[in-house]
């Protein structure tokens, strides 16, 4: 039997789109929302995608699952390049996802691709660098919380010590 350890989050989700009339009529509240936690600095700015009525100029959640997943890809990454001894001193991510909304208006992602830069210090490692990407795809929590795939499109650069 496998050791398991049980993690539990929580956040507080308010709704800040009540212009005075509630929900009466569909095009009559705003989709904002704010996401917080009493011990993390500042909310979390939410809306609706613009094509669904939101507020462009805050996140949406699938926006926000783009970051949960490229987020705890890099964190892994992380994680195993230290443990592999493989010194990285930049990284950076462009994920694109792709949603598939239905005529009822429900919808699903049908696929996410991570797309980092990493850069680090010895080209000899450049190999197991990219190696480590399908590890930490495998190790990342999120992406293995998912019902589409997460692909890797990685990019590693090389920049010597000075």
């Amino acid at each position: 039997m496998e050791d398991t350890t049980h993690h539990h989050y929580q956040l507080q989700l308010v709704w800040e789109g009540n212009r005075g009339k509630g929900t009466l009529h569909y095009t009559g509240y705003d989709r904002a929302f704010s996401l917080s936690d009493e011990k993390k600095a500042g909310p979390i700015l939410g809306s609706a995608d613009s094509s669904f009525r939101g507020d462009p100029s805050r996140y949406n959640p699938e926006e926000m699952l783009l970051g949960a997943l490229a987020s705890c890809h890099m964190l892994w990454y992380l994680h195993l390049c230290a443990e592999n001894g493989i010194t990285v001193i930049h990284y950076h991510d462009h994920p694109q996802g792709t949603m598939i909304e239905k005529s009822n208006g429900s919808g699903h992602f049908s696929g996410v691709t991570l797309r980092p830069t990493v850069t680090i210090e010895d080209e000899t490692q450049t190999k197991r660098a990219y190696e480590l990407h399908q590890q930490a795809g495998a190790m990342c929590f999120i992406a293995q919380s998912v019902n589409f795939p997460v692909t890797h499109s990685p990019k590693i650069n090389v920049e010597k010590k000075a």
